[in-house]
């Protein structure tokens, strides 16, 4: 009750710009162009990110939510309003999820060609 349901975060890949990248939860799905920026649904549990650049091997990380501190405020005011922290932890206002996140894949900008075997002497 006190943060709201959305939370805005930063999605990044190591050496692979322009990647596009799907964030998934309990409360839904949601894309982005690395590097950018996305606003989700919080929500208890995992977030799975998996990123994809034609041509690159796809990549995915794991990323936890965390019980956000505000919701102990909410536990204290639950003497006096006790359904505060059951509505948080209910719509997901209650976790957060780290505000940037860093999916390693690798995209190089050259790819090295094969040798020729059959190459003159």
């Amino acid at each position: 009750m006190i943060s709201g349901t959305n939370e805005s975060l930063s999605v990044a890949t190591t050496a692979c710009p322009g990647a596009m990248c799907q964030l998934k939860n309990s409360k839904g799905t949601w894309y982005v162009t690395a590097p950018g920026s996305v606003t989700v649904h919080r929500g208890y549990g995992d977030m799975t990110v998996t990123c994809k650049k034609e041509g690159f091997p796809d990549a995915t990380a794991q990323v936890s939510s965390s019980t956000k501190l505000v919701t102990g405020a909410n536990v204290v005011w639950g003497l006096l309003l006790p359904i505060g922290a059951g509505v948080d932890a209910a719509t997901g206002a209650a976790y957060d999820y780290p505000g940037e996140i860093v999916v390693m894949m690798d995209c190089p900008t050259s790819v090295p060609q094969a040798e020729n075997p059959t190459s003159p002497q």
